[in-house]
């Protein structure tokens, strides 16, 4: 993918360091450049058990996911055991390893009141977060009804700094930048519209999207697809695995296809 001229590439999951092939994967990465960038995204429970071979992997910056902030609203969402206090040491592992430590929260009617408080633990510590309205797919079609809007945490930004920006890189979703004493909080806002490319202009779900085009999404299974609402977009690849030149050639074309023609 990066010999197809991507640049910044983000490692998710589900739970990344779930799977037997992370280590082999990460510590392997062959040098980003200076123009390129690893992001690992993880829920933060098995960040400390993997510590000692996590700080020796060129990975840029470590994103955690924290969604809740006590262990009620963890299992709430979550439907796990866990404790939130794992997820709270693996953020502070990841601080150990990596200069670069961000904290992403989907905003949702179970985190509702707990919103603020994970506000306050990033700005503690300098953290950069960035407050998501969720986004519907099929894949969390169940939660649909835990969406909220980000008016009540902009609102309380605005009572913390007047240093407020929005940032439109022509791709993907708009956001609100707030700087709180040189700390970046963002928030991805529905309101400020999305940005559409090619293919997107006549799409018949355009509607129901919220985020636009802004990433390739390459699965589990072997398939790259450019938008999470439309699967009939996806290209398996995993006949192209074993020769990188003929993936790169695939993967640039999929891409000016998809951002240059209409449906």
């Amino acid at each position: 993918m990066m010999d197809a001229g991507l640049q910044r590439i983000f490692f998710t999951g589900g739970e990344p360091l779930n799977s037997p092939l992370a280590r082999e994967v990460l510590t392997g990465l062959r040098p980003s450049g200076p123009d390129g960038s690893y992001t690992l995204i993880t829920n933060g429970t098995r960040v400390r058990t993997h510590q000692s071979w996590l700080a020796k992997t060129p990975l840029g910056k470590i994103k955690v996911s924290l969604h809740y902030f006590s262990d009620e609203t963890f299992k709430a969402i979550a439907g796990t055991r866990i404790g939130i206090d794992c997820v709270l040491d693996g953020i502070e592992a990841a601080r150990e390893m990596f200069k670069h430590v961000e904290l992403n929260c989907l905003l949702q009617k179970e985190n509702a009141h707990e919103v603020r408080d994970i506000l306050t633990f990033a700005l503690n510590r300098r953290m950069p977060v960035q407050f998501i309205e969720l986004v519907g797919t099929d894949f969390n079609e169940a939660r649909a009804k835990s969406a909220v809007p980000a008016d009540d945490i902009i609102s309380h930004l605005r009572t913390l700094t007047s240093s407020e920006r929005i940032e439109i890189v022509g791709v993907g979703q708009g956001r609100r930048i707030f700087d709180i004493d040189g700390v970046d909080v963002e928030v991805i806002h529905r309101n400020l519209g999305r940005h559409h490319v090619g293919q997107c202009g006549s799409c018949p779900i355009r509607p129901k999207c919220v985020e636009g085009f802004w990433a390739l999404r390459a699965d589990h299974a072997g398939g790259v697809q450019p938008c999470l609402l439309r699967d009939d977009l996806r290209m398996d690849v995993k006949h192209l695995l074993d020769d990188p030149a003929r993936l790169a050639e695939a993967i640039a074309g999929h891409v000016t296809a998809f951002t240059e023609r209409t449906l």
